[in-house]
């Protein structure tokens, strides 16, 4: 091991040694002026070898591969005044994808990044402050939580956040199909595939966002800068040219004495974007393979979801998530999905004697824009996906987990992904991707 891995290596345990220590400090306190909470995750996957009747620049390769991931985060809070919070989130990484994370629309690992590689790197994942100004209603009670110190606050507030996070930490939640270290792998089914939010190549950003809490209902609009290039890892600063701005409302309701929440999102993306229809035309012109990244320009993205979980029991909750953007340029900063529709339940192990443990059970299906589908026919290629050709079918992820508590703060999870069309090729696949996943909190 080099010396540079050996020193983030020996930061990640000083990390893990201080966090054990505020841990033990932050339980016993009811109100917090500070928290400190551990993650560690690591996943295995292996696919076998399936059939493609032609592979391109960035096919899912047909023959047998593994990969791995690892990942251990601190996150820090502390209240330094009156209504706000300040969190800093520091994070190593270190994975070899499959395929060096091509061939895939859903990517079967979420916790996977475009930066991803087999030295692990040590980088700030957040840093934001967050100030909330209590506007009267009933009182309720906030559990301390990564990311979120225990309190009062009121259900009628306005809260602010500025600083750098993830898109996602805010925006289409959803307490089944989020966290890829806990829930499903597929990113098809972490988040919203069409919502192609700004982030950098690890999967963050900078920006603000304002959330307003009336009861049962909630508004939240934010700004955020879009990476430098596409999927690229520097960030623009000019976020008043090139951003990323959202808005969304949701809705708790009960249903049958069981809570569920109802989303509605819209995005607008700003940015120097390739359209595929210009590519098209300027191989027409020029000859050759049309490229996206020959025809940049200021352009506009827009796009559309809603999202749904519901609680039938105390043990068995849904979920179901629908989206859809313009299709005309380019993944910008997320997948390479335009048309997206998801749905799933997952089951605690009540019933078997095994409270703690959980079995997920979800579909995904994404779909591309005529547009899209024209560049990939045509032997164009993407951040991700690009086999030369297309015989377009709209790709379809199954994915089955089941998680397992080994002892409190660390489970162990199982887990299978059955992906036909990949890349949205009937000519490739059907491919079975298998997982293993190691997870501990603290």
């Amino acid at each position: 091991m080099s010396k540079k891995n050996k020193k983030l290596w020996v930061a990640a345990w000083l990390v893990v040694c201080a966090t054990s220590v505020a841990v033990a400090h932050a339980e016993e306190l009811q109100d917090e002026n500070w928290n400190a909470k551990f993650q560690t995750t690591y996943i295995w996957q292996t696919k076998p070898s399936f059939n493609a009747a032609y592979s391109g620049q960035n096919s899912l390769k047909p023959g047998h591969e593994k990969a791995y991931s690892f990942s251990a985060t601190a996150a820090f809070g502390w209240r330094p005044w009156d209504g706000a919070e300040l969190y800093l989130d520091p994070e190593l990484l270190q994975g070899v994808p499959l395929s060096n994370l091509t061939g895939l629309a859903g990517l079967s690992n979420a916790e996977q990044q475009k930066s991803s590689g087999p030295n692990p790197v040590l980088y700030r994942a957040r840093l934001f402050l967050r100030q909330s100004w209590n506007l009267g209603g009933e009182t309720k009670t906030v559990e301390s939580d990564v990311n979120q110190l225990a309190g009062k606050v009121d259900a009628r507030r306005l809260v602010v956040t500025v600083g750098n996070l993830s898109v996602i930490d805010l925006f289409d939640g959803n307490g089944f199909a989020h966290d890829p270290r806990s829930q499903f792998m597929n990113t098809a089914l972490a988040t919203n595939g069409a919502y192609d939010y700004a982030s950098d190549a690890r999967g963050y950003t900078w920006g603000a966002a304002a959330e307003y809490f009336y009861d049962d209902w909630t508004l939240r609009a934010g700004r955020f800068r879009q990476p430098l290039e596409s999927n690229g890892l520097p960030l623009d600063s000019g976020i008043f040219k090139h951003f990323g701005d959202q808005i969304e409302l949701e809705h708790a309701h009960t249903v049958g004495g069981q809570g569920g929440k109802l989303r509605l999102l819209a995005f607008r993306n700003a940015a120097s974007m390739g359209s595929f229809r210009d590519a098209l035309f300027d191989a027409q012109a020029s000859g050759g393979v049309p490229s996206v990244a020959r025809v940049r320009k200021e352009s506009i993205k827009y796009g559309f979801g809603v999202g749904f979980e519901q609680n039938l029991t105390p043990d068995i909750g849904v979920f179901a998530r629908a989206g859809w953007n313009d299709g005309a340029t380019e993944a910008y900063a997320f997948a390479e999905i335009e048309r997206a529709l998801s749905a799933g339940a997952a089951f605690k192990g009540t019933s078997w004697g095994r409270h703690d443990d959980v079995l997920g059970l979800a579909l995904a299906r994404n779909g591309l824009s005529a547009a899209h589908r024209d560049y990939l026919a045509a032997g164009g290629v993407g951040a991700f996906i690009g086999d030369g050709r297309l015989n377009y079918r709209p790709e379809t992820v199954l994915e089955a987990y089941y998680n397992i508590k080994l002892v409190k703060h660390v489970s162990a999870t199982v887990d299978v992904q059955r992906i036909a069309n990949p890349a949205y090729n009937a000519d490739r696949g059907p491919v079975t991707v298998g997982s293993i996943r190691l997870h501990a909190e603290f």
